[in-house]
């Protein structure tokens, strides 16, 4: 059989949800099942509407992404997990040919390139985070994070290994679960686009900034000593 992906998309107050929602159901790849995640929304539920009868709604109380990211896991089906912002959009192939690849390098996780876009969806940069060797990614990760979690495939065993988001980090979650998850996988990097990153002023990133640096200085010292360890061994626990 082939393999299910399980599409997570946390919504909050967000105006670009249906443009999300269409991505992530119109995927060249037939096996897929979405899930909103309603955050306790007070605005643009009924962008929605259209959709109610191809996806799986959740609604929950307001307690940030993690929280929101972790009810999707909950009750999605699939093997794979992909998170999608609902401010952002996939590529129609993203998920055929980012498993694709996957399959034939025998991935459990797996990020890649991205394009930003603007409040219109224009065109303004493609980014392309390839780090090199595992040691170089270990150090980079050590520093900050080049991996844009709405680019992550990741196999939905990993959250049986390691648990979910930590919803202790309202911004950073994403940051601190592939530190969890380095020690033991490898980070495969897929070099093509997968998805448009939207940015615009009322993106979380920007309106909750000092936030979102303080909560990264906690994740890297939370996790420094076992990557240390880990970089005085080449990378690899023996």
């Amino acid at each position: 059989m082939e393999p299910k992906v399980s599409i997570v998309i946390p919504f909050y107050n967000c105006p670009y949800i249906e443009q999300a929602v269409h991505s992530a159901l119109h995927q060249t790849y037939p096996h897929i099942e979405v899930i909103v995640v309603d955050d306790g929304s007070t605005k643009h539920v009924e962008r929605l509407q259209p959709f109610m009868d191809q996806i799986h709604y959740i609604r929950k109380e307001n307690g940030g992404t993690a929280t929101a990211l972790n009810e999707g896991i909950k009750q999605a089906t699939g093997d794979y997990f992909v998170w999608l912002s609902s401010d952002d959009v996939m590529l129609l192939n993203r998920v055929e040919k980012q498993l694709q690849f996957m399959l034939e390098v025998q991935a459990s996780f797996c990020h890649g390139a991205y394009h930003y876009v603007n409040e219109h969806g224009e065109w303004l940069d493609t980014v392309q985070p390839e780090v090199g060797s595992r040691l170089e990614m270990l150090q980079v990760l050590m520093e900050g994070c080049p991996i844009n979690g709405c680019t992550v495939m990741v196999k939905m065993e990993a959250f049986e290994r390691f648990g979910m988001f930590d919803t202790d980090f309202r911004y950073t979650h994403d940051y601190e679960m592939w530190l969890r998850l380095f020690p033991l996988y490898e980070l495969f990097y897929f070099n093509e686009p997968l998805m448009c990153y939207r940015l615009h002023e009322s993106m979380g990133t920007k309106r909750h900034f000092k936030e979102l640096v303080a909560e990264m200085e906690r994740v890297q010292e939370k996790h420094r000593p076992i990557l240390l360890n880990l970089r005085q061994v080449g990378g690899y626990w023996k």
